[in-house]
């Protein structure tokens, strides 16, 4: 694929290139790479001066680039074609579009899949070996269901959905249009939901749902619980990482992030736009409101206000934890300080 091309894929994300000054400068590319990994023939981008050294040593035939001119002006003089854009990473993924598909198997129903009757099957559906789809479940146009995926009675699956291999869908739990689903993952199982009695613990059943909301990504090995009653849900275009956990009864914003082994107690509300970091952990029942960042390893346990950053455990605000966090290192020479005092 030549240079020219990718820059009209990339439109309207473009704001200026190299071929404005040398339209001779139109090198054939063959993939993508990382800017330290890439060879002759590859694409890659610089977002901002973190990586601005790497310009240097960068084999790569062409570059995406921040609106930075002096990197512009250092790539001309190596000879490397490039385009600049105010979002040099969402040009690279959009990049990566042009050169690789995602493996996606033609329509058929493989002869071991076992369906019930009573199940409803879209148009150019693919079913693998071995999968199960259980009574009344209702799958829409173009799913994709990998093998050995089971599909509990009374789900339904929205059109363009891709469930991978191995994944469950317990019963009633409901997914919407274009969700992906990753291996290993386990949606709408019981909540633990436990009474304490006089004779031990009394099981509560847990007569909920799931529900995924349109253009939900669930990573491999995540689990998302149904309630005892009422409603588990994640709403629209969330994405979730591998070996995240989400108690019965959570309820999720549109657009947030969740990193992997995340974990969230039962009835947590979070808004939208919401980032968790890997190992952050939510108690029972705490809210998070809209735009939060909680950064890795922290541990909420009570609400957080909009478009707060915390950090630690408990969680504080950020600049908060960065002075303890000072604070804490500085602990054995204050000890010592306190007891020479104390002689």
């Amino acid at each position: 694929m030549q240079f020219t091309e990718i820059i009209d894929q990339l439109n309207p994300l473009v704001k200026a290139h190299s071929l404005t000054s040398c339209p001779d400068c139109n090198p054939d590319l063959v993939g993508v790479a990382a800017v330290d990994e890439a060879k002759i023939g590859t694409l890659s981008y610089i977002e901002g001066n973190k990586f601005a050294s790497m310009l240097e040593k960068t084999q790569a035939s062409a570059l995406i680039l921040p609106l930075d001119e002096s990197l512009q002006t250092l790539a001309t003089e190596k000879g490397i074609a490039w385009l600049a854009t105010s979002e040099p990473r969402l040009a690279f993924a959009h990049a990566i579009n042009l050169f690789y598909k995602p493996f996606q198997p033609s329509p058929e129903i493989h002869p071991s899949a076992v369906i019930d009757p009573s199940a409803t099957i879209g148009k150019d559906v693919y079913l693998g070996p071995h999968v199960v789809i259980q009574a009344n479940v209702k799958i829409g146009d173009g799913v994709c269901i990998h093998p050995n995926v089971v599909v509990y009675p009374d789900a339904r699956i929205g059109d363009r959905t891709i469930l991978h291999a191995n994944c469950t869908i317990h019963e009633r739990t409901i997914i919407g249009s274009s969700c992906v689903v990753h291996s290993g993952a386990v949606l709408g199982a019981e909540g633990f939901g436990f009474v304490p009695s006089a004779s031990g613990w009394y099981k509560m059943e847990q007569s909920g749902y799931t529900v995924l909301e349109d253009g939900v990504e669930i990573g491999c090995n995540t689990t998302i619980d149904r309630p005892a009653v009422g409603e588990t849900r994640i709403r629209r275009n969330t994405k979730i990482d591998n070996l995240v956990q989400i108690g019965h009864g959570c309820q999720i914003g549109e657009g947030c992030a969740i990193a992997g082994q995340a974990g969230m107690a039962g009835g947590v509300t979070i808004g939208n736009n919401v980032i968790l970091a890997g190992q952050a952990g939510i108690a029972n029942q705490a809210k998070i409101g809209d735009g939060t960042i909680v950064t890795a390893q922290t541990g909420v346990h009570n609400d957080i206000n909009p478009g707060e950053i915390v950090s630690g455990s408990p969680a504080m605000p950020h600049k908060q934890f960065l002075k303890v966090a000072i604070a804490y290192k500085k602990l054995p020479e204050i000890y010592q300080a306190i007891r020479r005092l104390s002689k």
